[in-house]
């Protein structure tokens, strides 16, 4: 059982709104502010045409073992103020950084250490902001990329073509289309651009974003923490490459946990077989894994330590390190 309410702050002049879940217990033993991937997503991880949930399901998670958590809407997005097209990539850093004084206020979370959980864009935000020295106990990385972000965006083309269905992967050779090559030409139109929208190929693009995305390295700001790191990633993402965990583990000045989920996805669900992007509708119809949501909570758990006065056991199994 758990109990939830609505918590606001303001980041940039801007009112934000997101979800306070408390466990029944008066005192949870930690607090995770949940910072979502990439795209105009709401408080629970869900964008009009996909709802993830992936917010939603680690929040249901951790508040059943006895931690609280906060998630937000983005700018623009659900209740919260502002326009997600014209939000930087370091204004979600801003705004998380803003989530994190909000809860460090509330007196029913006094004390209990924070804890920055990010999945895909959201792993990079808790990096990038943890690295400003927010007062964090700890982060959870979820399909994280170690790289660059043209690096990254370059490694995602190169992953994805052969997965592309036959008549598309037809076309391209066809046409002689190089998908990498095509990648790194848009990412060179965008950072040409001055202004917060720009238009590629009739589509409205945040190309603040874009700029500052495709030259943000982690790898920096990895080596600024000693905050512990739990750094997860499934063995079928299409979208960060697995051997990032090995680069994440290497850079990170502090202790860093890693595990590989065999057939896990970038939507942090199994896909049996060969992994596809077309699978994602399919698979977003069911809960996130087990396998993530037992391995964030246990972690989460065993780093905060139990509350005065109590025990608390259980752990999730290995899959990797």
């Amino acid at each position: 059982m758990s109990r939830e309410r609505e918590l606001s702050f303001t980041s940039a002049g801007f009112r934000l709104v997101g979800t306070l879940l408390l466990p029944d217990d008066a005192s949870p033993a930690a607090v995770a502010l949940l910072l979502p991937g990439s795209g105009p997503l709401d408080r629970d991880g869900n964008m009009r045409r996909l709802p993830l949930a992936v917010s939603r399901d680690l929040a249901v998670a951790l508040a059943e073992a006895g931690a609280a958590s906060f998630r937000y809407d983005r700018r623009g997005v659900g209740a919260s103020a502002g326009e997600f097209l014209r939000t930087g990539f370091h204004d979600n850093v801003d705004d998380a950084e803003a989530a994190v004084r909000a809860l460090t206020g509330l007196p029913e979370l006094a004390g209990r250490p924070i804890f920055l959980v990010g999945h895909s864009e959201g792993a990079l935000t808790a990096v990038a902001l943890a690295a400003r020295g927010a007062p964090v106990a700890g982060l959870v990385l979820l399909a994280a990329t170690g790289k660059r972000g043209d690096a990254a965006l370059r490694w995602q083309a190169r992953r994805l073509a052969p997965t592309l269905p036959a008549p598309v992967r037809a076309l391209l050779r066809l046409t002689r289309t190089d998908l990498e090559a095509k990648v790194a030409r848009n990412h060179d139109r965008l950072r040409a651009t001055t202004g917060d929208v720009t238009r590629v190929g009739g589509r409205r693009y945040n190309a603040r974003w874009f700029r500052e995305f495709l030259d943000y390295d982690p790898r920096p700001d990895l080596a600024r923490l000693d905050a512990p790191i739990l750094a997860v990633t499934g063995t079928k993402d299409l979208q960060a490459d697995p051997d990032d965990l090995d680069l994440i583990a290497a850079e990170a000045g502090g202790p860093v946990e890693t595990h590989r989920l065999p057939d896990v996805t970038h939507v942090l669900r199994r896909q049996p077989g060969r992994p596809a992007l077309s699978a994602y509708r399919r698979e977003v119809r069911g809960p996130v894994d087990p396998s993530v949501t037992d391995l964030v909570r246990d972690w989460v758990l065993r780093q905060a330590g139990p509350p005065a006065g109590e025990q608390r056991s259980g752990s999730a199994e290995d899959i990797s390190r």
